[in-house]
């Protein structure tokens, strides 16, 4: 056998996705299984986005569709496919009683009426850019139902506040892929190994750095951005922070996550409530980045207690990253 041989046979393969799931389920508040089967199906469904993705430019499923989601944004044909993989994936499973959806109006029943689970979910976020092959993701957040199991599920499940996740995170399809999620027991981040077909424990508890050398928005706004948003990025500027912005949410997230920085979605003259949906997207990256150190704001007001409406796809600000840059701009926003 060639030294070679010998090295590659003595390198440990990891621990997969599934083994660190039964490992950490005693942390679950409900240790029963439901949550890691859960957990497990959105992992599946991100496998198959992610084949979906990497080969879009020859399955010409590419483009858009020429409709307009829910949110009155342009829908792309890979949006309505991976909605279709995860909320596929999330009713086959059976724990989840409910799927609230970027691209649907309403709340999307499974028909698992006994399951003890809701899922918030953007299922392709960033997805205008697989045209032009730029890094897109997945976000989820989950919570325990508080509507009669055995009956379908209602709004209340999904309106019970940031603070009540159970668990939240992403999917990141990039140069490699990652999952990225927490159940409120730190952060945890598995890469996608292709030849495998599993997602592996690669950065077993992330945390962000306090400071960070990075601020993420688009400065194309800067004459609709607020005063105090404008009083901020023009300290970053003079400190020579730089300026870093792919324009697809969950990329810069996660870029920021690991260097330090700070990501803006500011409210603007046209969309004074913000742009980002306060279910699906800002409240599980709020959630993920206090566990794993950081601040989330929507301003003056932190990210997670920012009461939900009766509208399951409310709008709200946020400002995310290293603590001490997103506490240094909500001090400048409530002079």
């Amino acid at each position: 056998m060639s030294p070679t041989t010998e090295n590659t046979l003595a390198t440990p393969v990891g621990t997969t996705l599934e083994r660190y799931i039964m490992r950490k389920q005693s942390e679950f508040a409900y240790a029963t299984g439901e949550l890691s089967q859960l957990l497990r199906d959105i992992a599946l469904a991100g496998k198959i986005v992610n084949r979906d993705v990497n080969r879009a430019g020859l399955s010409r499923i590419t483009g858009a569709m020429g409709e307009k989601n829910i949110q009155g944004e342009n829908q792309q044909k890979l949006d309505v496919e991976a909605n279709i993989r995860f909320v596929r994936a999330l009713t086959n499973g059976g724990e989840a009683c409910a799927v609230l959806s970027e691209e649907d109006e309403d709340i999307i029943q499974t028909g698992n009426v006994n399951g003890k689970y809701v899922v918030a979910i953007d299922p392709l976020d960033g997805s205008s850019n697989i045209d032009v092959n730029v890094s897109i993701g997945t976000i989820f957040s989950i919570y325990r139902r508080v509507s009669r199991i055995g009956g379908p599920a209602r709004k209340e499940d999904f309106l019970q506040g940031g603070r009540a996740q159970i668990a939240a995170g992403y999917v990141l399809y990039g140069s490699s892929t990652m999952l990225v999620y927490t159940t409120g027991h730190g952060v945890a981040g598995f890469t996608y190994e292709n030849s495998l077909g599993e997602f592996f424990l690669s950065h077993p508890d992330i945390k962000i750095p306090r400071q960070g050398p990075v601020f993420s928005c688009n400065e194309g706004n800067w004459f609709d951005y607020p005063e105090f948003v404008r009083t901020f990025l023009t300290t970053c500027k003079e400190r020579r922070l730089t300026a870093r912005y792919v324009g697809s949410l969950v990329a810069d997230y996660h870029r920021n996550l690991f260097t330090g920085g700070i990501y803006l979605y500011p409210p603007t003259v046209d969309k004074p409530e913000g742009k980002l949906r306060l279910l699906y997207e800002c409240y599980p990256l709020a959630y993920l980045i206090e566990q794993a150190g950081g601040v989330a704001v929507s301003g003056a007001d932190v990210l997670l207690d920012v009461p939900p409406t009766r509208d399951l796809h409310q709008r709200a600000p946020i400002f995310v990253g290293s603590a001490d840059l997103v506490e240094e701009l909500r001090c400048i926003a409530t002079k």
